[in-house]
């Protein structure tokens, strides 16, 4: 099957979950691009820039200053960025921080493994997922 190639932006604050990553789709041989913003306010900055949007935004929930959930909900009041999917990774399987996230219009809710593999599993279901979609482009 045909992958079309990704522009992920990566919305996380742990260096280490940032490698993981990296490790994944390097591990996978995926072609995706990774976009790297460190907490929200940095997301939004390079969300200004509409002629780069990302395909997916990885999104974690635990973060300094603006967390996942707040800056959940200015991207989807955005007229254009509210379209972009949105996939929460994170360690929390707390039920309310899920429902709320799913009220916000997230794509998809993912808890990170504790298993290395397990993980990479994930992530190579999830971007193989969004790789046969069709995205909107803004």
């Amino acid at each position: 099957m045909e992958y079309k190639k990704l522009k992920v932006l990566l919305i996380e604050d742990d260096t280490i979950e940032v490698m993981k990553l990296k490790r994944a789709i390097a591990k996978l041989e995926m072609p995706h691009d990774l976009i790297e913003a460190k907490n929200g306010e940095e997301a939004l900055e390079i969300l200004k820039d509409n002629s780069s949007l990302p395909d997916i935004i990885l999104l974690d929930l635990n973060m300094p200053r603006i967390n996942g959930l707040e800056f959940l909900k200015i991207l989807k009041s955005d007229e254009l960025l509210r379209f972009l999917p949105t996939i929460i990774l994170t360690t929390s399987s707390n039920r309310k921080d899920m429902l709320e996230c799913y009220k916000e219009g997230v794509a998809g809710y993912i808890l990170k493994p504790l298993k290395y593999d397990d993980y990479v599993e994930k992530i190579s279901t999830t971007l193989n997922y969004w790789s046969t979609n069709e995205l909107i482009k803004g």
